[in-house]
């Protein structure tokens, strides 16, 4: 992770500098003090660019003088209109501009005190790489850039907010990390065992094997597992930072299928490649519970994932069976490929009736209907309580995570209905994202629920500000900001 280092907004005697400037009122110090340590160059430069400073706009400077190698400035856009997206995108585009130099500094003179560490954020999470598997890199095609100075009118108070940020930032690249890895490595019992590790940041760490959710009646999840080599796990870990330890925690469940096959109703072959990132639910919520632990978050939480392998094999479930689930409930599978919700239904089961949380959330990679409704810009969100849902609506606007609300209702419940069993887990391609919601909301009880299909927003297809293409870590900010917002002591 690019290591950032607070100091005061001084100007560097070498190395290279990015100056975030707004597009209106006074210039900051630390721009009017570079162009003045380069005999006017930086002015020049504006002038003859005709440069406005305008909001993703920037202008690079190469060899200014006074000591520094290179000088971009990136627009703020109007002052007023400032907000964390808008810092953070100008963090990133600083970092973009700075990567390839080993000695770099970003001026947050220009910003709101509030909105430096939100740069910082921006800058760090667009330095994430995942290179674990590359061997033939050449020295130009990596960043040179490992540690860069933040230049702060008050560093202290910068470098207080930072760490908190900091935490949450490392809970995103452990779940870019996680969903990036190829299926070949990430396989149920080594996802758990990763896991396992997590106990050295605090949190209490349960596994449990298949024998154990046998036993537990996880009838649905292990089903998906049959056709697997790999044997399912089942991962809880908790978080006790409230004051009080036996308050009510929060609850996260996760999709964990490391690989999905489609089973017996196979995928097509063009592009299941992709279906490694089928755990990326699993893996927001092992980020999310790492960055609590990080920030030591005055908060009782609970995150709970089930790891399956959905193949296919001579013992794979099949279509027209029939599974039944911790709840006691039996469903008829029509589609193998409908498995996550199988996973689900037990995990969130289990959650609910151990836990009793004040809030059960749940992320899954769950659906391609989700993404034809919303595409890749909003994940979904279906919930039974009004407060929960505008909660994590407002909570995705604050850190650029969108939700779009979809509907839940008996009309699509009907759906479900099976002959003969208690439902099936497939409705019909129509209202297909919202069927699924429909058919989770049958194993969470009465306890505020809501869940996040995250299929269009797990994995990125291109850069994004503080989104290189790929794993998107989608949930980890989101969550852990509903949680500073409405649930720490």
């Amino acid at each position: 992770m690019l290591d950032i280092e607070y100091t005061r907004a001084v100007l560097p005697v070498r190395g290279a500098l990015a100056l975030l400037v707004p597009e209106d009122g006074e210039r900051p110090a630390l721009y009017r003090a570079a162009d003045e340590a380069t005999g006017g160059a930086v002015s020049r430069a504006v002038e003859a660019a005709e440069f406005s400073f305008g909001k993703n706009k920037s202008l690079l400077l190469p060899g200014p003088g006074g000591g520094l190698s290179r000088i971009v400035l990136i627009g703020l856009g109007k002052a007023a209109e400032l907000d964390d997206a808008a810092a953070e995108a100008a963090g990133s585009a600083a970092f973009a501009a700075l990567k390839a130099v080993s000695l770099g500094a970003i001026a947050l003179d220009g910003l709101p005190a509030s909105l430096g560490p939100q740069a910082a954020l921006g800058a760090v999470l667009s330095s994430y790489r995942f290179d674990r598997y590359r061997t033939t890199q050449k020295p130009d095609e990596r960043p040179k850039l490992e540690r860069l100075t933040a230049l702060s009118p008050d560093p202290e108070a910068a470098a207080s907010s930072w760490a908190a940020m900091k935490a949450v930032a490392a809970g995103a690249f452990l779940t870019r990390d996680l969903v990036s890895e190829p299926p070949n490595v990430l396989t149920p019992p080594v996802f758990a065992d990763r896991i396992a590790e997590l106990s050295a940041l605090g949190l209490q760490v349960e596994l449990f094997t298949p024998e154990q959710m046998e036993a537990l009646g996880f009838g649905a999840l292990l089903a998906v597992a049959m056709g697997s080599e790999a044997p399912a796990r089942m991962a809880v870990m908790r978080w006790q930072g409230a004051a009080d330890p036996k308050a009510a925690p929060v609850a996260f469940v996760g999709k964990g299928v490391t690989f999905d096959s489609g089973g017996i109703s196979i995928k097509p072959a063009g592009g299941m490649e992709d279906m490694k990132w089928d755990m990326a639910g699993a893996g927001t919520v092992v980020g999310l519970m790492a960055a609590l632990a990080r920030r030591r978050a005055k908060v009782n939480a609970v995150g709970l994932v089930g790891l399956v392998e959905n193949m296919l094999s001579g013992r794979a479930q099949r279509p027209g069976d029939v599974v039944r689930t911790a709840s006691g409930q039996t469903v008829e599978v029509l589609n193998t490929d409908a498995e996550g919700r199988l996973v689900l239904a037990d995990v969130l089961w289990y959650a609910q009736d151990r836990f009793k949380p004040r809030a059960l959330i749940d992320l899954a990679t769950l659906t391609g209907a989700v993404i034809v409704a919303l595409g890749h810009e909003h994940a979904g969100l279906y919930s039974n309580d009004d407060a929960l849902a505008q909660r994590l609506a407002e909570a995705g606007l604050a850190v650029g995570e969108k939700l779009w609300r979809m509907p839940l209702g008996d009309a699509y419940d009907k759906a479900l209905r099976s002959d003969i069993a208690d439902m099936k887990n497939i409705g019909g391609r129509p209202g297909g994202s919202i069927t699924a919601a429909q058919f989770l909301k049958r194993f969470v009880g009465e306890v505020p629920w809501a869940h996040l299909d995250i299929a269009g927003t797990a994995w990125a297809s291109k850069d994004a500000p503080g989104v290189p293409k790929g794993a998107t870590a989608f949930g980890v900010r989101l969550l852990d900001r509903l949680v500073a917002t409405h649930y720490e002591d």
